[in-house]
């Protein structure tokens, strides 16, 4: 784990393994005990499709760690409409959910129609139809997963969305970084944008559609915003000294960043159509790592200004700030989640770094993790599960936890080192 200093001063934890293109394998590490069985049977077509969506389904439905797919194999019978469900088939292979589906190409676009049943009820909980294109049924299939996941949990998905990630490759003084941007299940990586120099801290808007980052390009750090769709890219500030941890605000129009062009790190807000700039905290300490809270009105943020880097809440007016954290020597990397009641954070309190969670109503606090150099929280947009950065076996890879620490994944590429994820909103 990089020390606070370094971590705050915008070093780079450097990588040295070789960089490959691959996918990413995600393995379930701990899950629910009891998971509810499902059967996802192959959709029907009128013709080949370049997109299996029942088994994209049930690999969904699988890394959640809440559900277990029935394999092919065992299958009795594989319906593609109502009428052929044979409801006592699929009871005695012990499944409790059931979903069939069909696959229409029409000229301009397809529907893809899809049933979802309750085996021991004998009935129908779900009729619903979805209309893509050919090179969007991998979409489409993420999309069914979310409406299936939400209809049985209560919860919303996250199999559609994208997270980010820094790569890299080389060795030492010949090293190359890529931010890049890839479907939560590995798919469809793209690179956002690559350098021989550092990359770090990428953020995304609440809209999905920007990526705002920190580039060490011509050996200097400044801070970048690029639209994802068309790569077009801005410098947002370039400041003599630190220019670092951008963190949108939740209506998109402004920026809090950290810069030490006063002296000291301190946290400011940029206003991105006036370009206004705004400083919200005014001490000697090393203030840096904002986070809005989701109603905007305030900023959290690390501070050594109690003595280690801890959490503090200032106004988006600036203010007096309130000291969030007393429990570890350590806290940092702040990270809401969507309803504002809970925050991730990297916790230390005795060997190594983890990911802890503080509930700000009840104060009550929770170590997720168990690793030595766990770091860069970011929650799902659902709130229900936290993506980090992770150190094992002398690679960087990344994890996530649900929140009640009863779900872990790891999701871990062939060869290339991963760093500072950051989940799509």
């Amino acid at each position: 784990m990089k020390t606070f200093s370094s971590f705050l001063f915008l070093s780079i934890w450097l990588i040295y393994s070789p960089f490959l293109q691959a996918e990413l394998n995600i393995d379930i590490t701990k899950s629910f005990e009891s998971k509810v069985p499902i059967a996802i049977s192959p959709f029907g077509s009128f013709s080949p499709q370049s997109v299996d969506i029942a088994a994209v389904i049930s690999a969904d439905l699988n890394r959640s760690g809440y559900f277990k797919s029935l394999g092919r194999l065992e299958m009795l019978s594989k319906p593609t409409a109502a009428d052929e469900v044979v409801f006592k088939n699929w009871q005695v292979l012990g499944q409790d959910y059931l979903l069939i589906g069909r696959i229409d190409p029409r000229q301009a676009h397809t529907i893809i129609f899809f049933q979802l049943f309750d085996i021991s009820k004998n009935e129908q909980i779900m009729d619903f139809q979805i209309t893509s294109n050919p090179r969007g049924l991998r979409q489409a299939a993420h999309r069914i997963s979310d409406l299936v996941y939400q209809k049985l949990t209560g919860n919303k998905g996250v199999f559609g969305t994208q997270v980010a990630y820094v790569s890299s490759k080389g060795s030492v003084g010949k090293m190359s970084y890529r931010l890049q941007i890839a479907d939560v299940d590995g798919y469809n990586a793209q690179t956002v944008v690559s350098s021989l120099q550092p990359i770090m801290s990428p953020t995304w808007s609440p809209d999905g559609k920007k990526i705002a980052y920190v580039s060490f390009e011509n050996n200097r750090a400044a801070i970048y915003m690029q639209v994802v769709a068309t790569g077009q890219r801005s410098k947002i500030s370039s400041f003599p000294g630190i220019n670092g941890a951008p963190a949108w605000s939740p209506d998109g129009r402004k920026l809090a960043l950290t810069l030490s062009k006063g002296g000291s790190p301190d946290i400011y807000v940029l206003d991105m159509s006036s370009k206004q700039l705004t400083q919200v905290t005014h001490s000697l300490a090393i203030n840096t790592e904002p986070t809005w809270a989701p109603d905007g009105r305030s900023i959290v943020y690390t501070s050594n200004q109690a003595g280690g880097p801890q959490l503090f809440r200032v106004s988006t007016l600036g203010g007096k700030p309130q000291r969030l954290t007393f429990k570890g020597k350590y806290n940092a990397s702040a990270n809401f989640s969507p309803d504002g009641s809970k925050i991730a954070m990297v916790h230390a309190s005795g060997k190594g770094y983890k990911i802890g969670l503080l509930d700000l109503k009840s104060k009550a606090f929770t170590v997720l993790t168990s690793g030595n150099l766990d770091e860069s929280p970011s929650f799902a947009n659902n709130g229900t599960m936290v993506l980090y950065a992770a150190r094992r076996g002398g690679r960087g890879i990344l994890s996530a936890v649900s929140i009640d620490g009863k779900i872990h994944q790891k999701l871990e590429f062939q060869n290339p080192e991963v760093r500072e994820p950051a989940w799509a909103p």
